[in-house]
Parts: C-alpha cells; structure tokens; sequence
C-alpha cells in the first residue's frame, strides 16, 4: 500500500476511536461518580532490515490502554440516606458481573428485592464479609468510615456491616468494559480505614463538558483531513493512468 494512503487510513482509525471515547465522556456527563476516559497512544516508525529508522518509511499510531482522569467531581448534597460520596481520595469496593471485586465511586446506593445493597447499575456492594445484606428495618444509616447501622423493625440499634473502602494507585488500575475500576493483576485492594465517606451526598462526573467538545470537534476535523487525502490521492491516482494510457 501507498504510503500516503496507509498514514491516511491509520489516521483516520485513530480519530473515530478518539471520538468514540470523547462520545462516551460526554453520554457520562451526568452519572455519578464517573471518571473521564483519556485516549493514549504513540506514534511509531517503521524500521528496516537491518533494524535502523527510516527517513521517509511508513509511521503508524499504536493504541495504548486508555487513561483515566482521576480528578474528583463536585459533590452534591442530596439528603438521601443511601447517597454516599467519597470525601477525598478512595473508592467503593462492589462485585462485577464476573464476580471478581471492582471499585467505583458512584455512591447512589439502593435495595434489591432480596434486600441486597446495590449501586445505581446494579452491582453488589462489598462490606468486610462479601456482598453486603440488609434485613428489613425502619431505619438505615450510613457512617462516614462505611459503617452500616440498622434499626430493625423489631430491637434496637445494630451494627450490621461496613462498606469496603480502599486506595488505589492511578498507575495500576484499569477500567473494564462496566465502567469499573479493577487492579492490573486482577487482585484484590485491602480496605483502608483512613477512607472517609460523605452520607446524604454524591460525588459528580468529573467530565469536563467543553473540554470534551474541543476533543471533539478536533477529532472530527482531523477526520476529514483524513479522507479529504485519500480521496486526492485517488484523484491523482486515475489522472496519471489516464496520461499514462494516452
């Protein structure tokens, strides 16, 4: 393939995904506790045999793992005793659709039908023992350090669980296809008790909303740069067969 036409249609790939994951951050603009996705990737030069750079050789752009923002969003007061929103740094231990432990901060926490703690999504909230399970009461309260304080429909105050809360290093985290954070290795993070919670409260997306607008935008324009060169290097192309065939 044509070199022009090779650095053409890898550019263009390399656009549609930027604008796919700004799509995303943007679809994310309202969900609670999201964290912005940042596309990463590098340019690389094309070698010759015996391994050296070339001066004018083909060049291609290699996807790397995403990026994640880490920057916390607004928190929000809402009054709900369920809401809960990380104060600081730290994150919220649930079980993913594989079973395996992820961490999350979107804290708008609510009941199943069988009395299970859940997020918003529908993931198990994990407390000290595994998923953390509610028995009917009149009252529930969250404590600032994950403690789950009950009024039973019959007794007084119990302690029933805590939440899980941990520290996570930004470079060895990932974000699977649930919008969740894991660990590289796929193990699990040990609790941190110096976590602190906000109860009747959410934490916001931390989408920066013109940010990604720009992103966009510049995505879509780089785009169009893109095809505008392989339609022109048709173009040429048809018109030096035609003199040549003349």
């Amino acid at each position: 393939m044509d070199p022009i036409l090779y650095n053409a249609v890898n550019g263009g790939r390399v656009d549609f995904k930027r604008q796919e994951i700004t799509a995303n951050n943007l679809a994310n603009i309202n969900t609670p506790g999201f964290k912005a996705d940042i596309y990463n990737a590098q340019t690389l030069q094309m070698s010759n045999a015996q391994g050296g750079q070339k001066i004018s050789g083909n060049s291609f752009v290699s996807q790397m793992d995403n990026g994640i923002d880490m920057l916390p969003g607004e928190i929000m007061t809402t009054g709900r005793d369920l809401d809960v929103a990380i104060d600081g740094e730290g994150w919220m231990a649930v079980q993913d659709s594989q079973g395996k432990e992820a961490y999350t901060r979107g804290g708008s926490l609510h009941l199943d039908v069988n009395g299970q703690l859940i997020t918003a999504s529908g993931k198990a909230v994990m407390g000290d023992g595994g998923p953390i399970s509610i028995p009917p009461a009149k009252s529930i309260e969250v404590g600032t350090d994950g403690t789950i304080t009950i009024v039973p429909l019959e007794g007084g105050l119990a302690i029933l669980d805590r939440i899980k809360l941990v520290q996570l290093d930004k470079h060895n985290v990932v974000k699977n296809s649930e919008g969740l954070l894991q660990l590289k290795q796929g193990s699990a993070a040990p609790a941190d008790s110096t976590v602190r919670l906000v109860n009747g409260a959410l934490e916001g997306s931390n989408v920066n909303a013109v940010e990604q607008m720009v992103n966009m935008i510049s995505a879509g324009r780089e785009y169009e740069a893109h095809m505008k060169l392989l339609s022109t290097v048709d173009t040429i192309g048809q018109q030096l067969a035609q003199v040549l065939h003349e």
